[in-house]
Protein backbone atom coordinates (compact mmCIF):
# COMPACT_ATOMS: atom_id res chain seq x y z
CA UNK A 1 0.00 0.00 0.00
CA UNK A 2 1.49 3.40 -0.83
CA UNK A 3 2.16 5.89 1.51
CA UNK A 4 -0.20 8.93 0.16
CA UNK A 5 -3.30 6.12 0.82
CA UNK A 6 -2.44 5.23 4.06
CA UNK A 7 -1.83 8.68 5.37
CA UNK A 8 -5.09 9.12 3.53
CA UNK A 9 -6.88 6.32 5.30
CA UNK A 10 -5.04 7.47 9.01
CA UNK A 11 -6.97 10.64 8.28
CA UNK A 12 -10.36 8.67 7.22
CA UNK A 13 -9.79 6.84 10.74
CA UNK A 14 -9.41 10.19 12.75
CA UNK A 15 -12.29 11.98 11.01
CA UNK A 16 -14.78 8.74 11.99
CA UNK A 17 -13.82 9.21 16.07
CA UNK A 18 -10.34 7.35 16.23
CA UNK A 19 -9.02 8.31 20.10
CA UNK A 20 -6.53 11.16 19.40
CA UNK A 21 -4.31 9.17 22.19
CA UNK A 22 -4.07 6.11 20.09
CA UNK A 23 -3.14 8.09 17.58
CA UNK A 24 -1.27 10.57 19.32
CA UNK A 25 1.44 12.44 16.42
CA UNK A 26 5.43 12.50 17.50
CA UNK A 27 4.43 10.57 21.16
CA UNK A 28 7.98 10.68 22.69
CA UNK A 29 7.08 7.14 23.69
CA UNK A 30 6.89 5.90 19.92
CA UNK A 31 9.03 3.11 19.56
CA UNK A 32 10.07 2.39 15.58
CA UNK A 33 7.95 -0.85 14.17
CA UNK A 34 10.24 -3.58 12.97
CA UNK A 35 10.50 -3.39 8.76
CA UNK A 36 11.16 -6.39 6.50
CA UNK A 37 13.73 -5.05 4.07
CA UNK A 38 13.21 -7.67 1.71
CA UNK A 39 9.59 -6.28 1.04
CA UNK A 40 10.57 -2.62 0.78
CA UNK A 41 7.86 -1.00 -1.95
CA UNK A 42 10.12 1.02 -4.57
CA UNK A 43 8.62 4.24 -4.88
CA UNK A 44 9.34 7.77 -6.83
CA UNK A 45 12.54 8.55 -4.90
CA UNK A 46 13.56 4.78 -3.78
CA UNK A 47 13.27 2.22 -1.42
CA UNK A 48 14.16 1.37 2.15
CA UNK A 49 16.37 -0.55 2.71
CA UNK A 50 18.58 -1.74 5.99
CA UNK A 51 20.40 1.09 7.43
CA UNK A 52 23.05 -1.33 8.50
CA UNK A 53 23.93 -2.29 5.30
CA UNK A 54 24.48 1.33 4.22
CA UNK A 55 27.86 1.92 2.88
CA UNK A 56 27.64 6.38 3.69
CA UNK A 57 26.27 7.94 6.76
CA UNK A 58 24.70 11.00 6.32
CA UNK A 59 24.35 12.62 9.74
CA UNK A 60 20.98 15.59 9.35
CA UNK A 61 20.40 18.28 12.22
CA UNK A 62 16.96 19.74 13.33
CA UNK A 63 16.60 21.70 15.58
CA UNK A 64 14.09 24.57 16.79
CA UNK A 65 14.79 27.66 14.05
CA UNK A 66 12.83 24.93 11.87
CA UNK A 67 15.69 24.01 9.78
CA UNK A 68 17.76 21.38 8.39
CA UNK A 69 21.61 21.11 8.61
CA UNK A 70 22.52 20.21 6.36
CA UNK A 71 20.35 21.54 3.76
CA UNK A 72 21.04 20.08 0.69
CA UNK A 73 22.27 16.62 0.28
CA UNK A 74 23.72 15.11 -3.16
CA UNK A 75 23.89 11.11 -3.71
CA UNK A 76 24.75 9.04 -6.60
CA UNK A 77 21.64 6.98 -8.15
CA UNK A 78 21.87 3.57 -6.85
CA UNK A 79 23.37 4.75 -3.24
CA UNK A 80 22.24 3.38 0.30
CA UNK A 81 22.59 5.57 2.67
CA UNK A 82 22.38 6.11 6.14
CA UNK A 83 20.31 8.86 7.52
CA UNK A 84 21.10 9.18 10.85
CA UNK A 85 18.72 12.41 12.58
CA UNK A 86 19.67 14.27 15.66
CA UNK A 87 17.27 16.36 16.94
CA UNK A 88 18.74 19.59 18.81
CA UNK A 89 15.89 21.21 19.27
CA UNK A 90 13.12 21.13 22.90
CA UNK A 91 10.19 20.57 20.30
CA UNK A 92 9.59 17.01 18.19
CA UNK A 93 10.61 17.27 15.07
CA UNK A 94 10.74 14.43 12.15
CA UNK A 95 12.63 13.36 8.52
CA UNK A 96 10.28 12.07 6.21
CA UNK A 97 11.46 11.79 2.88
CA UNK A 98 9.28 12.22 -0.53
CA UNK A 99 8.63 14.15 -3.39
CA UNK A 100 7.52 18.02 -2.96
CA UNK A 101 4.32 16.90 -4.58
CA UNK A 102 3.65 13.75 -1.76
CA UNK A 103 5.50 16.34 1.21
CA UNK A 104 2.91 19.24 0.62
CA UNK A 105 -0.41 16.75 0.35
CA UNK A 106 0.99 15.07 3.92
CA UNK A 107 1.87 18.84 5.38
CA UNK A 108 -1.90 19.67 4.67
CA UNK A 109 -3.39 16.28 5.85
CA UNK A 110 -1.25 17.46 8.95
CA UNK A 111 -2.55 20.64 9.55
CA UNK A 112 -5.86 19.08 9.55
CA UNK A 113 -5.38 16.58 11.90
CA UNK A 114 -2.24 17.27 14.36
CA UNK A 115 -2.34 13.94 16.06
CA UNK A 116 -1.92 11.73 13.58
CA UNK A 117 0.09 8.82 14.14
CA UNK A 118 1.86 6.94 11.40
CA UNK A 119 5.34 5.15 10.71
CA UNK A 120 6.72 4.47 7.58
CA UNK A 121 10.21 3.21 6.60
CA UNK A 122 10.57 7.00 4.82
CA UNK A 123 10.16 8.76 8.06
CA UNK A 124 11.84 9.44 11.19
CA UNK A 125 10.05 10.60 14.25
CA UNK A 126 12.48 12.19 16.84
CA UNK A 127 12.00 13.60 20.15
CA UNK A 128 14.26 16.45 22.41
CA UNK A 129 16.94 15.73 22.73
CA UNK A 130 17.10 11.83 20.61
CA UNK A 131 18.18 10.19 17.30
CA UNK A 132 16.91 7.70 15.14
CA UNK A 133 18.12 6.67 11.52
CA UNK A 134 17.22 4.97 8.36
CA UNK A 135 18.37 3.69 5.05
CA UNK A 136 17.40 4.59 1.92
CA UNK A 137 18.16 3.41 -1.57
CA UNK A 138 17.63 6.33 -4.05
CA UNK A 139 17.02 4.22 -7.17
CA UNK A 140 16.33 6.99 -9.73
CA UNK A 141 17.94 10.89 -10.64
CA UNK A 142 16.13 13.84 -10.06
CA UNK A 143 15.30 16.28 -6.77
CA UNK A 144 13.64 15.08 -3.98
CA UNK A 145 12.78 16.75 -0.61
CA UNK A 146 12.76 15.65 3.59
CA UNK A 147 11.08 18.01 5.90
CA UNK A 148 9.31 17.94 9.43
CA UNK A 149 5.72 17.00 9.00
CA UNK A 150 4.86 18.53 12.65
CA UNK A 151 2.19 21.29 12.11
CA UNK A 152 3.54 24.60 10.82
CA UNK A 153 7.36 23.19 10.52
CA UNK A 154 6.98 22.47 7.00
CA UNK A 155 5.56 25.92 6.96
CA UNK A 156 8.20 27.82 8.90
CA UNK A 157 10.74 26.23 5.98
CA UNK A 158 11.96 22.85 7.59
CA UNK A 159 12.54 21.25 4.33
CA UNK A 160 16.10 20.16 2.40
CA UNK A 161 16.60 18.58 -0.78
CA UNK A 162 18.46 15.62 -1.82
CA UNK A 163 19.96 15.30 -5.43
CA UNK A 164 20.39 12.28 -6.66
CA UNK A 165 22.71 12.29 -9.97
Amino acid sequence: MRFDIRCTLLALALALGASSAALAHGDESHARKKYDYSKAEDTPFGKATDPAKAKRTIAVDMDDTMRFSPSEISVKRGETVRFVATNRGKLPHEMVLGTHKELEEHAALMRKFPDMEHDEPNMLHVAAGKSGEMGWQFTKPGEFYYGCLQPGHYEAGMVGKVVVR
